[in-house]
């Protein structure tokens, strides 16, 4: 690591110390090149206590995989296969809602909960999940209110890819984007790469039940159903990390998610490897909705799949602290990936430490 970047490693390294960590990952690109690789703590328990954390170690980052989720359709919309502007019901018959593609992307289609109340076990079923979601009525009309779709993004996204190229996002992302970009992460992981995955842990106790809110609450009809997506004794289990929950359960390191960035914040172009135009990129990180989301009680800028900030930063965190982005004025993408579930103050200050030297 450039002695410049110090002070990151520095604020990483504090917060193991002072116990506001357990187990994590940090990867920054700065000028299209890696400057900091970090990994401290365990992947298997608190502390140092377990098995240790390596670059290689997977964790599941929550919301941080949604823009992941939603490049797979981007792509086809890239290539001409899929147009942003018409109804999902063109190619996904049974869809009743009338949102478009557009609005499914930037969480503007009325569908952020599940309609029906489900055990964990569904998440192991798409087909069931996704014919909810076709069923289902609007909570409003698409496009006249913003709220997260917290734990349908996914499943609203992917239903779209696999009408139309007849692969599950899991396999497109794979095939098409992880694999040709060399990008450490997937959905629905095999048995192999679930023998390197680390064990979410609650940073406090009450974290689950102060992330759901009131019960009853748009929130916790959002984040709460399947039931178990706050629970760590199915987070850590074969059935989560194998099925494809695209919304929340992405598994990534953090080197494979600042490549994806780095790869988006070049226009497209990684290593000489082109997956997306320039135009594209451009239309999915432009401001779609600007304004009140219901689900998260703030203000967002939604672009097609990420969060933009007033800097002009796209990305997207993950409840519990994981995060991903990229910083097109500073030149520089983003990435931690976290199994201490907690708040983002640790990135806020490690992102001080790099603003500062920057």
């Amino acid at each position: 690591m450039h002695a410049r970047f110090a002070p990151v490693r520095d604020c990483f390294h504090d917060l193991f110390t002072a116990g506001r960590e357990t187990g994590a990952s940090l990867t920054i690109w700065y000028d299209g090149q890696p400057v900091v690789e970090l990994v401290d703590g365990s992947r298997t328990g608190a502390g140092h206590d377990g098995e240790p954390w390596r670059p290689d170690t997977l964790v599941n980052v929550y919301s941080a995989g949604k823009p992941v989720a939603a490049l797979c359709l981007l792509m086809l919309v890239d290539q001409g296969k899929v147009d942003l502007d018409v109804p999902v019901a063109r190619y996904w018959p049974e869809f009743r809602t009338p949102a478009t593609v557009r609005q499914v992307l930037s969480h503007t289609a009325g569908l952020p909960a599940f309609p029906v109340s489900r055990p964990a076990a569904a998440v192991a079923d798409w087909a069931l999940l996704a014919g909810d979601l076709a069923a289902a009525d609007p909570e409003w009309p698409p496009g006249s209110v913003a709220a997260e779709h917290a734990w349908t993004y996914g499943h609203l996204v992917g239903e779209v890819v696999r009408r139309v190229d007849g692969r599950s996002v899991g396999r497109f992302l794979a095939e098409e984007i992880a694999g040709r970009w060399q990008l450490d992460l997937g959905f629905g992981l095999a048995e192999a790469d679930q023998r390197r995955c680390a064990d979410l842990r609650y940073g406090d106790p009450q974290w689950p039940s102060r992330k759901l809110g009131e019960p009853g609450s748009l929130r916790a009809r959002a984040m709460g159903n399947p039931a178990g997506g706050l629970d760590v004794a199915v987070l850590n289990s074969p059935l989560w990390r194998g099925a494809e929950m695209p919304a929340v359960n992405l598994h990534a390191t953090s080197a494979g998610l600042a490549r994806l960035y780095a790869g988006l914040l070049a226009g497209g172009v990684l290593d000489g490897v082109r997956l997306f135009s320039p135009e594209l990129v451009a239309e999915a990180t432009r401001v779609q909705h600007d304004g009140p989301d219901l689900v998260l009680d703030r203000p967002v800028q939604w672009t097609l799949g990420m969060q933009r900030e007033p800097d002009g930063s796209w990305g997207m965190g993950g409840i519990g602290g994981s995060s991903a982005w990229a910083d097109p004025e500073r030149g520089y993408t983003f990435a931690y990936a976290t199994a201490h579930l907690a708040e983002h103050d640790r990135v806020d200050e490690l992102v001080e430490a790099l603003h500062s030297v920057l």
